[in-house]
């Protein structure tokens, strides 16, 4: 308590608030000296060279999927933002195609915050800035109306702080036991995106790697094969399964003693390269696959871990290796999470390692009406609010958000500005990268 009978993490939000205006994140306006293909450019030394082609061709789809690709231009852009000075847990790139389904370890469906390559500890309002300004985008994308647009922003981060003020008043326990499950999301979709989830719903019935291993595998003895440019067998020959051999065991020592029980019961069995999101196109990804005696299949992907992008502003990680990053901060933000969720290290890559679309359910937001943008704005809004609550003082930020309406009013007002800012980017990247502007899988690709 403080002198005056305030508890200290109120007084602590209330002292940020006078420091730092909600109306502060409306005001912002980007510098003169940004550079934002200068920083594209300086983060694809590291990626592999014969993959930026694509990685190109898929950021120019539309100005929403540039943005998907661009986590590093917008934080150079936060990084010029007075901050509320309160940490969580960020996302680091919390995008609203970044929300989505997948199982938990006791095979239910929820929904929650599913990709954590920059997370990091850092400002809560700096992942509520991000989801704001994709909501705009998308909205933009999908030729939703200025008003549309607007609504979905407010209504996402009206449900944040509405949500932030809930979790003030539970025990930490009971936070870390919130969750949005299927049933949730079907209340609140057309009968089309229904009937598309029960079909998700009736496949996650039996084994993903089951269901995955006739589109990837062909043979008696199941091996990878070629399916295009984004997927190449690598095999498991001479130098490459010893050092396979050497990965996974370093991987398995970063599981669970109870789930080394498990993946012991398997053995790996081929490898293939995988090309996958936008962002991520040209760091490298693996597959392997693993078997029982009774061929019961495994299939797990290793995702490279960079550093993260907030790092150049937040501060180095804690973690030597960025896999164990992603790990930890995925751990503090998701409800549940995979119980094959480990890290790793290979010829000076870090690596993270997961089951490869484990009952996972991405969101199609080109089906989307305006009204089920809104609410799925919602969903983000609230989800994202949980998962901060788990690692920050859901008491301070409750109380620097308040009651009133100011804040996302604040944020609706950045967001429109950063769309605008973003729409400028996306047609200087596509000038300047000589690819064309494209329309398919903009939202979802």
């Amino acid at each position: 308590m403080t002198a005056r009978g305030v508890p200290a993490a109120p007084a602590k939000g209330l002292r940020m608030r006078r420091r730092v205006p909600r109306s502060a994140f409306g005001e912002w306006k980007p510098e003169s000296a940004r550079d934002p293909l200068g920083l594209l450019a300086e983060q694809e030394k590291s990626r592999i060279a014969e993959l930026l082609p694509l990685r190109h061709e898929r950021m120019a789809a539309s100005p929403f999927a540039f943005y998907r690709g661009a986590a590093v231009v917008m934080a150079a852009d936060l990084a010029t933002l007075p901050v509320t000075g309160l940490r969580v847990q960020v996302c680091g790139d919390a995008h609203i195609a970044n929300f989505g389904g997948f199982g938990t370890p006791e095979r239910d469906i929820i929904f929650d915050v599913n990709d954590f390559d920059e997370t990091l500890p850092g400002w809560w309002e700096w992942d509520v800035l991000r989801m704001a300004a994709s909501v705009v985008l998308a909205a933009r994308t999908l030729g939703f109306s200025t008003p549309t647009a607007k609504r979905a922003v407010r209504e996402g981060v009206r449900t944040y702080r509405r949500g932030m003020l809930r979790f003030a008043t539970l025990s930490p326990v009971n936070v870390w036991y919130e969750r949005i499950e299927l049933r949730e999301l079907m209340r609140q979709a057309t009968p089309a995106q229904r009937r598309d989830l029960r079909r998700h719903l009736k496949q996650s019935e039996a084994s993903t790697a089951r269901r995955l291993l006739p589109k990837l595998t062909a043979g008696e003895q199941p091996r990878f094969v070629d399916e295009s440019q984004t997927f190449r067998r690598i095999g498991l020959e001479g130098d490459v399964a010893v050092n396979a051999r050497t990965v996974l065991k370093k991987y398995r020592e970063s599981l669970l003693p109870h789930v080394r029980t498990l993946i012991d019961r398997f053995t790996l069995r081929d490898m293939a390269q995988k090309v996958v999101g936008v962002g991520s196109v040209g760091t490298l990804c693996l597959v392997a696959l693993f078997m029982t005696e009774k061929n019961d299949p495994l299939i797990l992907q290793l995702k490279e871990a960079d550093a993260s992008v907030l790092e150049s502003h937040l501060g180095r990680s804690p973690f030597k290796n960025h896999g164990e990053r992603v790990v930890h901060g995925q751990h503090l933000m998701q409800a549940a999470s995979d119980i094959f969720l480990g890290w790793t290290t290979s010829e000076g890559k870090d690596f993270y390692v997961r089951q490869l679309r484990d009952m996972k359910i991405s969101i199609d937001l080109t089906s989307m009406l305006p009204d089920q943008l809104v609410r799925y704005a919602r969903f983000c809004g609230w989800t994202l609010a949980r998962a901060h609550a788990r690692s920050g003082d859901p008491c301070a930020i409750a109380a620097y958000l308040g009651e009133s309406d100011r804040f996302e009013t604040s944020v609706g007002r950045f967001a429109r500005t950063y769309a605008d800012v973003t729409e400028g980017d996306y047609n200087l990247f596509v000038k300047k990268a000589h690819v064309p502007e494209g329309k398919d899988d903009a939202l979802t690709s």
